[in-house]
């Protein structure tokens, strides 16, 4: 199986991968795309080219993250924030958006990825909602790795859309009154639902926020900062990402082996 592996990726990706353990691999990794416009900007540029030439960073790191047989990938690829941006770069990244799926559906059925999205859909343009929706019925049938673009997404949004499904679901059955709120509950109603939560997130471009990204779903996840900017980045950075997660020992609050047998720590008095 590794000898597979191996014969999709580059030297490069042949290298790093060749360090990982194929049986730690996370399950879910999500990226915080940024660093187009400071792309753009050293090479005095427009702003839209650094869209422009993310197009093939996401790519990269999609057909890597289907070859080492990640189960799913997701993008932060447009946020509710965005809209506050001038128009005339919203209007192209939506085009951009738009012929980025018409484009990829062959590569991605090559690839064995299926397409999925989250966030507040309805709010983006009709003709891209069309393209989206026929871009998801395109890959639906692909069994591989799941690649999930956010788009007009906001983490807190989707925990008020999560809060008021359950609500709305509870009213359906018997009443709000016989609402049960708990951590399962909530996540079942999150967009997410049909995925693991993330084990490991990358923000590019050397940025130490989340901004409004998974909130929830990120609340263990390990951190990668990386101060590539995202046209830059390629399958190669991932499988970085994923060295350096495998380096980490994932506790979730417990204790190590080492520490399991430490001395107790002094309570001041």
């Amino acid at each position: 199986m590794q000898h597979k592996v191996l014969a999709g990726l580059d030297r490069k990706e042949a290298e790093v991968y060749r360090q990982l353990d194929p049986g730690r691999l996370p399950k879910h990794i999500a990226i915080i795309m940024d660093g187009n416009g400071r792309w753009a900007k050293r090479r005095h540029m427009p702003r839209v080219a650094g869209h422009r030439a993310g197009v093939a960073a996401v790519r990269s790191t999609v057909e890597t993250a289907a070859r080492i047989g990640i189960h799913a990938i997701t993008l932060y690829a447009f946020s509710e924030e965005n809209w506050k941006r001038p128009q005339s770069e919203i209007d192209f990244l939506m085009r951009l958006l738009s012929r980025y799926l018409k484009a990829e559906v062959p590569t991605l059925n090559k690839n064995n990825i299926r397409l999925e999205y989250i966030g507040r859909q309805h709010e983006l343009p009709e003709d891209v909602q069309d393209r989206m929706e026929w871009a998801r019925a395109s890959t639906a049938h692909n069994t591989g790795t799941v690649l999930t673009l956010a788009l007009n997404y906001s983490a807190r949004s989707e925990l008020v859309d999560a809060f008021r499904s359950m609500v709305n679901a509870a009213s359906q059955n018997g009443g709000v009154e016989h609402l049960r709120i708990d951590e399962e509950t909530v996540a079942n109603h999150l967009y997410t639902r049909h995925l693991p939560d993330p084990d490991l997130v990358v923000r590019t471009s050397g940025e130490m926020r989340l901004s409004n990204f998974l909130l929830w779903q990120l609340a263990y996840a390990e951190i990668y900062v990386t101060s590539t900017l995202w046209p830059d980045f390629r399958g190669f950075h991932l499988l970085e990402a994923i060295a350096q997660y495998q380096k980490r020992e994932r506790r979730y609050g417990g204790l190590n082996h080492g520490d399991a047998h430490a001395e107790p720590a002094k309570v001041l008095k």
